[in-house]
């Protein structure tokens, strides 16, 4: 019998991909805090809905205090800035010869890796949109990449087995010996997305604002040089080209990419950013420390500058805490000398 897959995080992106992976028949079981989605999934199953595909499907899950056994393969799909807790809760359900690969947003590896050992971590890149709508209902708003690697680069059976697993759900899922570039390519395009959640405008409209494109020149070229500064060689994906955003490229390059941004956004049915929804709708912390002031931190600890990038995590904090709107007035703000 196959192994099963312990999912820990069963929101957008960990709920879409068990759903998925239950109905082609593998032995899942999704782990979540929130009671009532537990509950929900329990009884009525996981409803995925959007343009993709619609279908609902029985799945077995519990809240992590019901688990019980160890096993070899745990896809870790919590927010950012819950790894360390959630990594720290899956730790005694991780078999001795097992492993945790990330389906998050940000370096979470270093995390994972810190705390169960370099070898039982696998990395993983995911661009698709979902949104986790209610309990037992999760939006799946487009296909986009996924890949999968090893940290340290190498291909191995498990990383092998994890690909065939992965294009089960994306038929075009990567395999790649460099998981991070692909990591701090997304990190750059993650923060381009952090900026258009300071509005209540869609993704698409946001990027294409010729007014504000300074401003997304400024984000993602910070990042582009703090990975520059730590030997990493960002991938471009879904639009998003990382050499546009390097210091000196030129202004069309710049264009194309954020046009090609755009039209890829517009394209789905998530308009909206998770980063967004969490600041609009759920009302709670984003993962704006986890995913974009760590950049910041690193760009402290090899001598590069981070202005935008810091002006950026203020203002998603002043949104959070109320003093701040919504609104293009606060987009304006990264424009300021």
């Amino acid at each position: 019998m196959a192994e099963p897959i312990l999912i820990w995080g069963a929101g957008a992106i960990g709920g879409t991909l068990g759903a998925y992976w239950a109905r082609a028949g593998h032995d899942v079981l999704l782990v979540d805090q929130a009671e009532d989605h537990v509950a929900a999934m329990n009884r009525d199953g996981l409803s995925i809905e959007g343009p993709v595909e619609e279908f609902r499907q029985t799945v077995r899950a519990a809240r992590p205090s019901d688990v019980t056994g160890a096993y070899r393969r745990i896809v870790l799909a919590v927010k950012a800035h819950h790894t360390e807790g959630a990594t720290r809760q899956l730790l005694p359900h991780l078999h001795r010869d097992g492993f945790v690969i990330s389906a998050q947003n940000g370096l979470n590896e270093i995390t994972i890796a810190r705390l169960a050992g370099t070898r039982r971590v696998m990395g993983c890149f995911v661009n698709f949109g979902a949104d986790y709508l209610e309990p037992g209902r999760i939006l799946r708003g487009n296909r986009a990449a996924v890949v999968v690697g090893e940290i340290d680069g190498s291909v191995t059976d498990r990383l092998r087995a994890m690909h065939r697993l992965l294009k089960e759900f994306e038929p075009d899922a990567e395999l790649t010996t460099d998981i991070w570039a692909y990591l701090w390519g997304k990190l750059g395009y993650g923060a381009l997305l952090f900026a258009t959640a300071l509005t209540n405008e869609s993704i698409a409209d946001v990027l294409a604002s010729q007014r504000h494109r300074p401003a997304f020149r400024a984000l993602g070229e910070e990042v582009m040089r703090v990975a520059a500064a730590k030997g990493a060689h960002p991938r471009g994906f879904n639009g998003f080209d990382p050499a546009a955003f390097r210091p000196g490229a030129p202004e069309p390059d710049l264009k194309a990419s954020l046009d090609a941004m755009v039209a890829f956004n517009r394209g789905s049915a998530k308009s909206h950013s998770g980063i967004w929804r969490d600041l609009a709708v759920r009302k709670r912390k984003t993962e704006v420390d986890a995913q974009i002031g760590i950049v910041a931190q690193i760009g402290r600890e090899v001598g590069v500058d981070t202005p935008a990038l810091e002006r950026l995590v203020r203002l998603v904090h002043a949104i959070e805490d109320g003093r701040k709107p919504l609104a293009w007035s606060t987009l304006d703000e990264m424009l300021a000398p």
